[in-house]
């Protein structure tokens, strides 16, 4: 259902991408996921802890993928100017994931108007490149904070590149959903085989994404208890020579050295010429009552 089965020229793919002089109803079919496939897999990824769903391409899959009972609904990139299809599939009040590969500011405007229409706010937008394999350089990942901020829906990343860089660098920069493509063995081949990651590289992008939502932490200037442990062997000013009480403070006697026992070097200019209260060794942390 997501095109037409003809052999006239606007069904040939061209453009210099990896699929050119394909017909688009000969690449989908060899891309699409079989309807009767649908019930077993998604029975095995919820006995798995997984959830389930997949991208309609009309209001028959829509329809389809109700009686499932799926979690949420993807848009891909190419519907995302197909308003009544989101229409339809927002109208089922699950959350909304609209990918924007192709997709113009106004675009994304009317996509995210056609679910609130409907009274679903439920919205994720995804940033996304629709080239296949994504150059790094073309990714633009800053669009996922200001997508969050222009739209005020929640962002993630549609990732088209190889490796993982690209996912780590959207994790960091906020977004809540990874797409990444997956395939069991490259040399199965097939229509995304070029910028799918396999098992072992899948797993280390979870890993590392969990990761690095460990390590985003939280906005604050508060230490942490290693940190403030480490504060003690910040500098200050120490006696890095005898003097006698009544000599006078200066570089020759003091210093800002580490631990962090003596007082801040900030006050480092404002002591020297002081005078020695008491006589002081090599080595003691100096003290305002040391000094007069």
């Amino acid at each position: 259902t997501i095109t037409l089965d003809s052999r006239s020229e606007p069904f040939r793919i061209k453009g210099g991408t990896i699929w050119d002089g394909n017909y688009l109803y000969d690449l989908y079919q060899k891309a699409y996921t079989p309807w009767d496939w649908h019930e077993e897999l998604f029975s095995l990824a919820n006995s798995l802890g997984l959830e389930a769903f997949s991208s309609p391409f009309d209001h028959t899959a829509v329809e389809f993928l109700e009686t499932l009972n799926v979690p949420a609904y993807k848009i891909a990139s190419f519907e995302i100017t197909d308003i009544p299809l989101i229409e339809l599939a927002a109208s089922k009040m699950k959350p909304m994931i609209i990918s924007t590969g192709i997709a113009r500011f106004e675009d994304i405007s009317a996509a995210i108007e056609a679910c609130e229409r409907v009274g679903n706010s439920q919205i994720i937008l995804l940033k996304c490149t629709s080239t296949y394999p994504a150059p790094l350089a073309e990714l633009n990942l800053r669009m996922i904070t200001e997508m969050k901020d222009t739209f005020e829906v929640w962002t993630g990343f549609s990732d088209h590149s190889k490796g993982n860089a690209a996912p780590f660098a959207a994790t960091a920069l906020g977004a809540k959903v990874i797409e990444k493509h997956l395939i069991l063995d490259k040399e199965i081949g097939g229509p995304d085989s070029e910028f799918s990651q396999d098992s072992v590289g899948f797993e280390l992008m979870i890993r590392g994404i969990r990761e690095i939502e460990e390590a985003m932490g939280s906005k604050s200037y508060e230490l942490t208890k290693g940190s403030e442990v480490s504060r003690k062997h910040a500098r200050s000013i120490f006696v890095c020579a005898n003097a006698r009480e009544g000599d006078i403070v200066s570089l020759n006697n003091v210093k800002s050295v580490r631990p962090n026992d003596g007082l801040p070097p900030i006050h480092l200019k404002q002591i020297i010429g002081m005078r020695f209260s008491r006589d002081v060794q090599f080595g003691e942390p100096l003290k305002w009552e040391m000094l007069k």
